[in-house]
């Protein structure tokens, strides 16, 4: 099974990122397989390996030694955000579950007409309804100085919610010309939403995204994720990653994604391995591993 999707925490523009800024990460590749390790100094544990939506299957199962590649001789704690590994595999290893598995949305990019047919109809209605109040859309490459991003910073710390440091972003965005876009929407001359977006790959996330309020009497978010899409599906992209579904904590923004016809994407949780821990692990009932 060729993985469809490279996440953006798996992509060379995710890794030329991370050197850009001195962090320390690694990648490789064997047949079956490929992986990008970052690595983290934390209180008390110390240099904690991590590999985040990954590694990448490119084969119908892993080879043998996929725990020992990616680990790549480093005996200290591993997390694993896994996609695509199965429980038994990782438990087999020697993981230790911490994590309940996410879900989260992948809208595939194609045609016009394809894309218009998988909406939702109230997903569709607000998007014509956004056709009539004249909205200036524009793209642009991604500058730190533009209002989008410290809006967001500050619309995190509100709410509280985790996100990519606009720093990284912004570093992404040197470390990658060209691969990280907005799309701004204007009314009366006035700002009134706008989203990041970065490419990798065949793949695209949707990072950030702010509404005002009248943008969101507006459907602006609506217009603006609509253009995205026609204008990534025509340079190339097949997917779309519109990031984890949280329908206790954000049920408006989860119908908003999924409104989009995307398709729902579970991870498979998040596991630490450490060979002190490894023997127990192997131990533990399957139910506890899922």
């Amino acid at each position: 099974m060729i993985a469809p999707v490279l996440p953006l925490q798996q992509s060379p523009e995710y890794a030329r990122t991370l050197r850009a800024l001195s962090l320390p990460v690694r990648c490789g590749a064997a047949p079956g397989l490929r992986w990008l390790v970052q690595s983290r100094r934390l209180p008390c544990l110390g240099l904690v390996s991590l590999i985040s939506r990954g590694p990448i299957l490119t084969a119908p199962t892993p080879p043998d030694d996929w725990l020992a590649l990616c680990r790549g001789g480093s005996r200290g704690p591993l997390l694993l955000n896994a996609d695509g590994l199965r429980p038994e595999s990782l438990r087999t290893q020697g993981f230790w579950p911490l994590l309940t598995p996410a879900t989260l949305a992948m809208l595939p990019l194609t045609v016009d007409a394809t894309m218009r047919a998988a909406m939702q109809g109230k997903w569709r209605n607000r998007l014509n309804r956004s056709a009539a109040h004249r909205l200036h859309i524009r793209r642009l490459p991604l500058e730190p100085a533009h209002w989008l991003l410290s809006t967001e910073a500050r619309q995190a710390r509100e709410k509280r919610y985790r996100t990519l440091l606009p720093a990284f972003i912004a570093a992404f965005a040197r470390a990658n010309p060209g691969a990280a876009l907005i799309w701004e929407a204007r009314h009366s001359g006035q700002p009134v939403a706008a989203i990041a977006i970065l490419r990798h790959g065949p793949t695209a996330t949707w990072q950030i995204s702010v509404s005002l309020p009248q943008g969101r009497a507006l459907s602006a978010m609506n217009a603006l994720l609509w253009e995205a899409m026609r204008w990534l599906a025509r340079n190339g992209h097949s997917h779309l990653d519109l990031g984890m579904l949280n329908s206790e904590a954000a049920p408006g923004l989860t119908r908003f994604k999924l409104g989009t016809g995307a398709r729902l994407h579970r991870l498979g949780g998040t596991w630490l391995h450490h060979p002190g821990l490894a023997p127990l692990a192997r131990q533990l009932p399957a139910r506890l591993s899922r």
